[in-house]
């Protein structure tokens, strides 16, 4: 049986197999969490990475369990508390973001960036 710790990133797992329910709510959670995050833009260049159909399937996988974990609404830090909730989400994407750093294009920081001016508006376009 697992843990508690492993329990949180086997269920991020699992719902990593399901890319369009990431997508969903992904954009659900970060348009309600945004302007406290302070690596939104970052959480969005990793998101339009992964779902790039030109992003190789391994940078997708390590990109969508970052996504799922972030989304999830119980993980190791409920991101309810403050200042401490989000640090586990933001170590989880930094770690990543780390691994696959050169597969994140500046075409995907461009649309993140222009995500966050338009205001988090969702978009299907792929980059």
């Amino acid at each position: 049986m697992a843990s508690d710790r492993t329990a949180h990133f086997e269920q991020a797992e699992k719902l990593a197999k399901d890319p369009e329910r990431v997508r969903r709510r992904f954009w659900r959670k970060l348009k309600s969490l945004a302007v406290k995050l302070p690596f939104a833009e970052d959480l969005l260049a990793a998101y339009y990475c992964a779902f790039d159909r030109n992003t190789p399937r391994h940078v997708q996988a390590a990109l969508l369990g970052a996504i799922a974990y972030f989304i999830l609404p119980f993980d190791f830090l409920p991101d309810m508390l403050p200042v401490l909730g989000f640090t586990d989400d933001a170590a989880v994407l930094a770690t990543a973001i780390r691994m696959v750093s050169s597969h994140i294009t500046p075409e995907h920081r461009d649309a993140a960036r222009k995500a966050m001016a338009r205001g988090l508006g969702e978009t299907d376009s792929q980059v």
